[in-house]
């Protein structure tokens, strides 16, 4: 449950004993979309953004409960221990998460409650936190084939190459710099894009600021740095060694350059606190 008081703490004690009186129940959840709950005083615009939440949660998950993005549940610890390790970790929609990492699918029991006024602190909602939901159902969509990190780092990698030649270009062109220092600046241009991006978009719930961000963009400039010797490295070995067209060795170098960053830094730069 939240600690800012809106959920009603006077209701653990019935969810504790429909866990203990119904074994079949793997989960009590404090619902405010059954008969009987309500979400209390909400502005209109946040009531129909979580409604709009909820509908997209249940229809590309298929979560059969009512209020899947509610934030006061009991579970019990089998079942939480039964999902953990496939967990996403991304944004703070726990129970949804939980519903669906599970490798059975689990029977849920709602009961109604009334969304309290907000008595303490302040609404965490805000773009990034929309922004981490749609993370949290994409990579439940597809991550068990691909991390939604990885493509979104990947993503971001293209976008980066895209900035880096029409930096090279400006150079070039408009500006006349020579070859090495045009190479040098869009280069820099580049990994700062993609780290400022990456910070905010695919490791926003690990976002790096002050010299917390300094220090973590020197770190990926420097695995990108090794990255970009990886990626010369396989692409040389399968144009010259293995005769492959040039195009595939290209891809091929520019995949283990994005494995390589994406990986190491996840580890060194984003790491989980």
């Amino acid at each position: 449950m939240d600690a800012d008081l809106q959920h009603d703490e006077q209701l653990l004690t019935h969810m504790l004993e429909i866990l203990k009186a119904e074994q079949i129940v793997d989960v009590v959840v404090g619902s405010r979309y059954v008969e009987h709950g309500s979400v209390g005083i909400w502005i209109q615009g946040r009531a129909w953004l979580s409604s709009i939440a909820t509908r997209i949660s249940r229809s590309i998950l298929q979560v059969p409960i009512a209020d899947p993005m509610s934030g006061f549940f009991m579970v019990r610890r089998e079942v939480f221990n039964g999902s953990v390790r496939r967990l996403s970790s991304i944004g703070f929609k726990i129970l949804l998460d939980i519903l669906a990492s599970s490798s059975r699918p689990l029977h849920v029991k709602e009961i109604p409650f009334h969304f309290r006024v907000r008595r303490a602190g302040e609404s965490k909602f805000d773009v990034q936190i929309g922004w981490e939901y749609l993370m949290l159902l994409a990579d439940k969509l597809v991550g068990h084939f691909v991390p939604i990190r990885f493509i979104m780092f990947a993503l971001i990698g293209g976008l980066g190459l895209l900035v880096h030649l029409a930096v090279l270009w400006l150079c070039l062109n408009p500006m006349q710099v020579n070859f090495e220092l045009s190479q040098t600046i869009a280069t820099a241009v580049a990994i700062v894009g993609n780290f400022t991006l990456n910070n905010w978009f695919t490791y926003h719930d690990r976002r790096l600021t002050g010299w917390r961000f300094v220090g973590g963009l020197l770190s990926f400039a420097l695995i990108c740095s090794f990255g970009a010797v990886a990626n010369v490295g396989i692409a040389t070995l399968m144009f010259t060694h293995q005769h492959s067209l040039w195009w595939v060795a290209g891809v091929s170098g520019a995949a283990m350059s994005a494995v390589w960053n994406y990986t190491v830094s996840s580890i060194f730069t984003w790491r989980a606190q």
